[in-house]
């Protein structure tokens, strides 16, 4: 019996990571994209002069996939695969411990056991907070310029992370705004999305491939509508989570909790060779986002609100095809 629950685990764990090898340059894909600071026309540098914007210019999912391609070749696009794979396989022998193994195979914030809207949040807050670090790290690593290591995660951890952060790890979570984000995303799929699917699709139960019974046409194209709502509140919580997801947390005796300090900071961090040319642009730590509204402020000001909606289509496509719990 034992030997066959290892057997089974182990395919488990081979099949989550052919699927890695997959999804990974996919992902990696649209954080760049959503991560790409590309401000709107002229900027004013520290001294107030005026400076025109010199960072790559990528609006497009495919087009991104090609510059990361073209850039960093096949080990750009598979920049974060250890943090993922990792974090996957913990989350997953989290999910066997303290949940029910049969709902390993489908796994993710919103597919808990079926306890209800409430157990769903409870569950997908947990996983949350559980992943959060993971989360964090596997973003920074996808949009780093530098090159990292694969077997040496000290070294990694040294240029993704602050001296301030390895020394306190649980600033993660007081990165500001990103569990505000979080839990705004978690809300709404939870109760809006989720809700109206089971009220017009109740037929499409949590791991029926196909319903047992006939399933309206005008429910589908009426659920279908609502997923594209949704993905108008949804999209622009995604995009922030990942621009405060990079974002950097400082401390030092001269600055607050949220302040950016480059210097003594930068002074530790190991430095790598990497492409001539970066992928995307990163905004500067000197200026950072306060919390999840001032970074949907900025970004609508400085960059404008098509920014909040890259990467919309895969949003739908995640809303239309999420299982209910």
């Amino acid at each position: 019996m034992f030997g066959l629950d290892f057997i089974a685990l182990l395919i488990l764990l081979l099949s989550l990571a052919i699927v890695l090898v997959v999804t990974v340059p996919l992902t990696g894909a649209l954080v760049r994209l959503r991560a790409n600071f590309n401000p709107k026309g002229l900027q004013l540098d520290h001294e107030g002069s005026v400076q025109p914007h010199t960072g790559p210019i990528v609006t497009s999912y495919f087009g991104m996939l090609k510059r990361v391609y073209k850039i960093e070749g096949v080990s750009g696009l598979y920049k974060g695969f250890m943090p993922t794979l990792l974090s996957t396989v913990l989350i997953t022998l989290f999910v066997i411990v303290f949940f029910d193994a049969t709902t390993i195979a489908r796994h993710d914030a919103y597919s808990a056991p079926p306890t209800g809207v409430l157990g769903t949040l409870a569950f997908a807050t947990m996983y949350m907070l559980v992943s959060l670090p993971a989360t964090i790290i596997t973003y920074r690593a996808i949009t780093t310029p530098h090159k990292l290591p694969w077997v040496n995660p000290m070294v990694s951890l040294r240029v993704l992370l602050t001296p301030t952060e390895r020394r306190r790890p649980y600033i993660l979570y007081l990165t500001p705004g990103l569990i505000a984000a979080q839990l705004a995303h978690i809300a709404y799929v939870t109760i809006v999305l989720q809700g109206s699917r089971r009220l017009l699709l109740p037929q499409l139960q949590s791991g029926e491939a196909f319903p047992t019974e006939d399933v309206s046409a005008w429910r589908i194209v009426l659920f279908v509508f609502m997923a594209a709502l949704s993905t108008a509140a949804l999209c622009p919580l995604e995009v922030i989570t990942t621009r405060l997801a990079i974002q950097r947390n400082h401390a030092s005796a001269e600055y607050n909790s949220v302040a950016q300090e480059v210097e003594g900071d930068a002074e530790e961090t190991v430095e790598y060779a990497g492409a001539e040319e970066d992928v995307i642009g990163l905004r500067s730590e000197r200026d950072p986002y306060l919390g999840l509204v001032d970074c949907a402020k900025r970004i609508i000001d400085e960059e404008g609100i098509r920014t909040l909606y890259r990467g919309w289509w895969i949003t739908l496509l995640g809303g239309v095809g999420r299982p209910v719990a």
